[in-house]
């Protein structure tokens, strides 16, 4: 417990920026009007192609008896691939909804 309680003390001003790193996300993504969330989304989504990069260097640079990282990297391959590509499918029916019907 003592050492969990040094391991605060030391790092108390990374704590303090992630609590207000989620209050101002909140504050952010509340107040993003309904007609933007779908492309912002998409676009967040999109972006986890850099999960993808990150999890392949992992299972890259894994050693083949550390289970934990081959597992986490499969994983986070995993998700990251559905992410990207809901973001995309997302996107596609977004711009089907202002085309033109025939």
């Amino acid at each position: 417990m003592e050492s969990f309680l040094n391991w605060i003390s030391v790092h108390q001003q990374m704590i303090y920026i992630v609590i207000l790193m989620i209050f101002l996300g909140i504050e952010v993504i509340g107040h993003v009007p309904s007609v933007l969330h779908t492309p912002l989304m998409s676009g967040a989504n999109a972006i986890h192609g850099v999960v993808l990069v990150g999890a392949i260097i992992v299972m890259g640079k894994a050693e083949s008896d550390n289970w934990l990282a081959l597992i986490l990297g499969f994983l986070a391959v995993v998700l990251g691939t559905l992410n990207v590509v809901g973001g995309f499918v997302v996107t596609d029916r977004m711009l089907e909804m202002f085309k033109k019907k025939k």
